[in-house]
């Protein structure tokens, strides 16, 4: 229209400090009002800041690299630069950069502490875009990128910018662990999480988990122990979780990742059956029963007396609560919890010694069905350990539940462990518990140790002294105040106005759930790196006829208007909604694919003949409100979970209003029977 020569060699771009180009792909992504400008194309300032960085004059240089690392964060601009080579021109002065200005950095420290930084935060933000491999790599860029971890003065961003590499070649390459295990030690990288910044000691959890996570089965017991050697648990407990400052989501997910590879460790004990055979294994029994009952040790026996022995031996192992009393061994060959049981049980006799004494004595002197059995309560209580800890499963990308009170103890938990085995043991006492109510008791248990893990206590005695809080009798109270006194709402007639009222009820929850879509809710992209967080916001129109999503660029506070979103798709375009396993977004390889947590999370719209809207949930709740809302458009029956939960307390409140006013009457099972016909209609009511 301006009639401008060589046209292609311009280009619009906003105006705002994202700086991005507009492209025939976002064009439609234009709001109302934006200001762009007129500027170079993505190609042509790609070409000359490909020469400038390359500049002999440091002022210039300094400069080019400054523009080029805020310009890689538009996938448009990187795609040109790295069409140029670029990335291997900034690796290469990576690793040829220290040595040819080693004289000029005594006199211009500074700037060339700059230079450094923005080159890395170009790397990674082109890195980022995923066009690039990270396979590509060379040992002496590696090398050149551990160095700077190494150091101990150095920036705090090219420190930052470093970590943040190495974390995402270790995740993304199994050849670029190998080198970078090689180049980083853990006790390189202990230093960085006694400082006070938080960032660092983020990036550098990070690179610790990616390192455990992607360390061979074989290498990741030995890398815990040479993490206990250097105490990183104590640090961790001293630097970040007990620092003077709030623990932000990043890194909360990280100790939260930690924790969960920490407790994997277990993974193998878990799933090994004991061998009978194994003189070894059968040793830790015979210890077990030793530290028990044998006050004084023995006097060598005669052969004469072995079958004495033997009897006395299967006493001890009933007194003891295993199940085979002849040879406790088989009771351990279930898995889960497999010999993890068996290594508890044996750390609970020595470090808490006067107490196992006391629980096994305490019940062998109980009536038989009254005792509560060690062997088998600790096999059990082991088992559900595990489940509530998940141990075995890959930690979530979302998830930054971790709990505080495990980094307080090197062996966190046999500790957990030991502590709920002695509240098993009194639970058992107070609920008057006989070997027909084992499993009743564990489900107690169950319900005391999650509730006390849900308050996050600090350390392992606060989590014991909110259990003594939590007793048998607290237990009954809360379950009864959450029955809300519910009555047996079983009776006939009670079930006919349950129907009755039923439709209206679901009437109701469908109206919440399409209203909450209306409102709308932001998700998150979820890209191979944590750090950068994309956002993107999704909502049903007001006349439930269209759904209205696009990008933001950080999460909204409070609803974002219908105009900003600058996508559409019709509700009447939609074919079908499809959860977890059947989501196009979950079949593709990755990370995710393994993933539980997310799997749950995930579910995408499909429309028109091969396109999709993928969606992963921030929570539960939202994905229930949201599969149930686009199920009610389509016409389908609402089944998520919070619906059916949501019916009965809806359904449980209405009934309880409408029979207020016949409290303390009796509701016959019949109804009353219709009295006869009058023997004549000659009756008049008078109003007046």
């Amino acid at each position: 229209m301006w009639s401008l020569a060589n046209h292609e060699c311009f280009a619009l771009q906003h105006a705002d400090s994202s700086n991005f180009y507009i492209t025939e792909k976002n064009r439609n992504e234009i709001k109302n009002g934006t200001i762009l400008r007129l500027t170079t194309s993505p190609a042509q300032n790609a070409q000359q800041l490909h020469e400038r960085i390359q500049s002999s004059s440091m002022d210039a240089k300094l400069e080019a690299l400054k523009d080029l690392a805020s310009l890689s964060r538009d996938v448009t601009f990187a795609q040109e630069f790295i069409n140029l080579d670029g990335i291997c021109l900034l690796t290469q002065m990576v690793e040829s950069g220290t040595e040819r200005y080693q004289k000029l950095q005594k006199i211009m420290k500074p700037c060339f502490g700059d230079m450094l930084s923005f080159t890395l935060t170009a790397f990674v933000e082109l890195m980022d875009h995923g066009i690039v491999s990270w396979d590509t790599f060379s040992v002496a860029f590696i090398k050149k990128i551990a160095s700077f971890v190494n150091k101990s003065a150095m920036d705090i961003s090219i420190l930052q910018r470093s970590l943040a590499i190495l974390e995402s070649m270790v995740l993304n390459s199994h050849d670029l662990y190998q080198k970078v295990a090689q180049e980083i030690t853990i006790g390189q990288l202990i230093p960085h999480l006694q400082g006070t910044d938080q960032e660092i000691q983020t990036y550098t959890i990070a690179v610790i988990n990616a390192l455990f996570l992607k360390a061979p089965d074989e290498r990741r017991q030995e890398m815990a122990n040479i993490l206990a050697q250097k105490q990183l648990r104590s640090i961790i407990l001293t630097h970040v979780i007990r620092a003077q400052r709030a623990i932000n989501n990043e890194m909360a997910h990280q100790l939260y990742v930690l924790q969960v590879l920490t407790f994997n460790l277990l993974e193998d004990r878990m799933m090994t059956k004991m061998d009978p055979q194994d003189q070894a294994q059968r040793d830790i029994i015979f210890e077990l029963r030793r530290i028990a009952f044998d006050a004084e040790s023995e006097p060598n026996n005669s052969s004469g007396s072995m079958e004495k022995r033997k009897s006395m031996y299967t006493r001890d192992y009933k007194k003891l609560g295993f199940i085979n009393h002849v040879n406790p061994a088989m009771d351990f060959t279930q898995t889960p919890p497999g010999m993890l049981a068996l290594d508890n049980m044996l750390y609970f006799a020595k470090h808490h010694q006067d107490a196992y004494i006391r629980i096994v004595l305490e019940n062998s002197s109980r009536e038989d069905k009254h005792e509560c059995p060690f062997g088998r309560s600790s096999i059990e209580l082991t088992k559900m350990l595990c489940e509530i800890l998940k141990v075995g499963e890959l930690p979530s990308e979302t998830c930054n539940d971790f709990h505080p009170m495990f980094f307080t103890h090197d062996r966190s938990f046999e500790e957990f462990f030991c502590i709920c085995i002695q509240l098993l043991n009194k639970t058992w006492k107070e609920m008057r518990a006989t070997s027909e109510d084992f499993n009743k008791v564990m489900q107690v248990v169950k319900e005391q140790v999650m509730r006390a893990l849900t308050t996050k206590p600090s350390s392992l005695d606060q989590f014991k002294s909110k259990l003594q809080n939590l007793s048998y009798t607290e237990i009954l109270k809360i379950r009864q105040s959450e029955r809300m006194n519910q009555e047996d709402f079983q009776s006939r007639p009670i079930l006919e106005l349950k129907e009755k009222i039923q439709p209206e009820i679901l009437e109701l929850i469908k109206q919440q759930r399409l209203n909450r879509l209306v409102e709308g809710t932001c998700f998150r992209k979820l890209n191979c790196r944590r750090r950068q967080d994309k956002f993107w916001y999704c909502r049903l129109s007001p006349n439930h006829k269209v759904l209205h999503y696009g990008d933001l660029e950080e999460s909204p506070q409070g609803e974002v208007p219908h105009d900003s979103l600058q996508d559409k798709l019709p509700v009447a375009d939609i074919k079908a909604v499809v959860t977890g396993k059947d989501c196009p977004h979950m079949k593709e390889k990755g990370a995710l694919k393994q993933n539980k947590e997310v799997l749950e999370l995930a579910f995408s719209i499909l429309y028109d003949s091969n396109c999709q809207l993928n969606f992963i949930a921030p929570d539960k709740h939202e994905y229930c409100i949201w599969t149930d809302g686009l199920n009610a458009l389509l016409g389908k029956d609402m089944m998520s979970e919070l619906t059916r939960n949501d019916l009965d307390t809806l359904l449980s409140m209405e009934i309880k209003l409408r029979l207020l006013d016949l409290e303390n009457i009796q509701i016959p099972d019949a109804p009353p029977p219709i009295p006869k016909e009058p023997s004549n209609y000659d009756f008049v009511y008078d109003c007046n």
